[in-house]
């Protein structure tokens, strides 16, 4: 495995970064025994650096996988816009982790300056937080070029968190060239980048050698976050991210987007959803499966439960 500093706080991670989205209850819903023993699958085969989000459900599994393990790094995401809910959310962090001490703190799906800086009061808390070493780095997520941009010219953000594919799927406001861009201003500023999506989800299947391959050769883009559900995924990817390039293709998990028969027709699916992949037609929720990205925040604003990735 091969292994980076990530931005300029000393933080040093494994190239391969383990996405957690993809095994909590708005995807797959493994058991939290199951969870634990792929994510330890993964270290075991060098992977140090995992990924999750207040909303992903998955500090349970990575609590009970790394909580006595020094040096894994996790990077979890939130959507706190002021002191009260940074508080909040920091500290259900430390719970949910088991860790007094939180790698990356990241405020989640940031589109622009105008985000950040409505979201200033949480970006100041955590910077706090930083100072006094609860925090080791600050970071945003974003699936918008303008998003990156902005984050890269932010003196507080420590590490970004873009959305980046060779076809640029998931981009919202751009393509993967203008994408990086970004990351190169962010790169000429210290800061750390670690791209997600570079299966787009599940779309790039059929092409995952080129399509990792795209992304890890960028010279930009410090390591990479990719979901897995399967060990013969983890091993594969943890081969590729070794430097192993002769690896014969395996077969990844594809997504799909479903919605039960129970749906109320209530559109807070459609409004959560950044990729304009919903939209309310006459007889209910219709998805568009080329946009998706299968990240599951529409489950996640579902009050029925009635969407999700399988």
């Amino acid at each position: 495995m091969k292994y980076v500093a990530l931005g300029r706080r000393g933080l040093r991670v494994s190239r391969l970064c383990f996405g957690t989205l993809t095994i909590g209850p708005l995807q797959r819903d493994f058991g939290i025994d199951h969870a634990s023993a792929l994510l330890k699958s993964a270290y075991d085969l060098g992977v140090t650096f995992f990924d999750t989000a207040e909303i992903y459900g998955t500090y349970p599994h990575l609590k009970a996988a790394f909580e006595k393990q020094d040096d894994v790094v996790i990077a979890t995401k939130c959507y706190a816009y002021d002191e009260a809910t940074a508080r909040e959310s920091l500290e259900k962090a430390r719970r949910g982790l088991g860790r007094d001490v939180i790698d990356i703190m990241m405020l989640h799906e940031q589109e622009s300056a105008h985000t950040l800086r409505g979201h200033s009061q949480a970006l100041e808390y955590f910077a706090k937080q930083r100072q006094a070493g609860v925090i080791r780095a600050l970071g945003v997520s974003t699936h918008y070029v303008a998003g990156a941009a902005a984050a890269a010219k932010h003196e507080a953000i420590d590490v970004i968190h873009p959305i980046f594919n060779k076809r640029g799927i998931g981009i919202v406001d751009g393509t993967a060239e203008d994408m990086a861009d970004a990351m190169k201003q962010a790169g000429k500023q210290g800061k750390g980048v670690f791209a997600m999506k570079p299966l787009a989800g599940g779309h790039m299947c059929r092409d995952a050698k080129n399509a990792l391959a795209f992304v890890t050769d960028c010279e930009w883009v410090d390591c990479v976050a990719v979901g897995m559900q399967r060990e013969q995924e983890v091993a594969y990817n943890a081969a590729f991210f070794s430097g192993r390039r002769d690896l014969p293709d395996v077969r990844c998990s594809r997504h799909r987007l479903i919605i039960h028969d129970w749906c109320t027709k209530c559109g807070r699916c459609v409004q959560a959803c950044q990729q304009g992949a919903l939209k309310m037609g006459e007889e209910g929720i219709e998805i568009d499966q080329d946009r998706c990205v299968f990240c599951g925040y529409c489950g996640a604003a579902c009050p029925d439960f009635a969407i999700k990735v399988i």
